[in-house]
């Protein structure tokens, strides 16, 4: 014997439906007949992979791998907004100078501790990609210690001295007591002449940095289909990497310590 289930509105308890489609998965959708019903459609079960365990740590880790966020809707099987929206709400737990290098750990020797947070010397350079167009460029400025090649700290921006200050103010607390630039002139006009050394003998390090993240991730190659459409989206991919690679941090955590 067949037993037959009866579908009503989830919202007026009305029998008078209409099939309307199904969903991506194949799940039937139903379409309320009544005319002052709220409801537009309607599927007897949902099961938004989106809710599921861990999508939104591959998401993550798909965007800092060179995924679009079309590519990451259609791998995961999620709408693109999540993708987008998931990626938006990892903004505030980014930090833009490595932690390694401002906190002291009490519970480990003294020259480990002077090891973490001292850097005698840093390679600083820049890099562009675009947003949108190739007209919008985004540089990514950028210091690396020069013994470790560890970033120091980043940031987002025109190509033009303020935008260098902003980074030269992040290493402050550093104490750096000599950069290695190439010969842009915003480094020549705001470091020391005696801290200051120009050339490519001593900035190999940073420039093959660049090239690691022009691999990594493909919204730094500037000869790609793969662009940010805004610039929030794009340092925030790029910033994930910086933080989950460089500094060592758990870019999945729901707090940072």
């Amino acid at each position: 014997m067949k037993y037959y289930q009866e579908i009503t509105c989830p919202n007026c308890t009305n029998s008078n439906l209409m099939k309307s489609g199904s969903s991506d998965r194949g799940v039937q959708r139903y379409r309320c007949q009544t005319s002052d019903c709220p409801t537009n459609t309607f599927m007897l079960e949902y099961c938004y992979k989106a809710c599921e365990f861990g999508i939104k740590e591959q998401v993550i880790e798909m965007a800092i791998n060179s995924s679009g966020t079309r590519d990451t809707a259609r791998v995961l099987k999620i709408n693109k907004n999540t993708v987008t929206r998931t990626l938006k709400n990892k903004e505030d737990s980014l930090v833009q100078v490595n932690p390694l290098f401002q906190t002291f750990d009490k519970g480990k020797p003294l020259e480990v501790r002077l090891e973490q947070v001292c850097c005698e010397e840093a390679e600083v350079d820049e890099q562009w990609s675009f947003v949108g167009n190739k007209s919008n460029q985004r540089w990514l400025w950028h210091a690396v210690d020069h013994k470790t090649n560890t970033v120091l700290a980043y940031v987002f921006g025109k190509r033009k001295d303020i935008v260098f200050k902003e980074l030269k103010a992040l290493l402050a607390p550093l104490n750096i007591s000599r950069y290695y630039t190439d010969d842009w002139g915003a480094y020549e006009r705001h470091i020391d002449a005696d801290q200051h050394e120009i050339g490519k003998r001593n900035t190999q390090k940073i420039e093959r940095k660049n090239l690691n993240f022009r691999t990594w991730i493909k919204r730094l190659t500037r000869r790609t289909i793969c662009f940010s459409k805004l610039e929030k989206m794009h340092d925030i991919v790029i910033g994930l990497l910086i933080n989950k690679v460089e500094f060592g941090r758990n870019i999945h955590a729901k707090t940072q310590i």
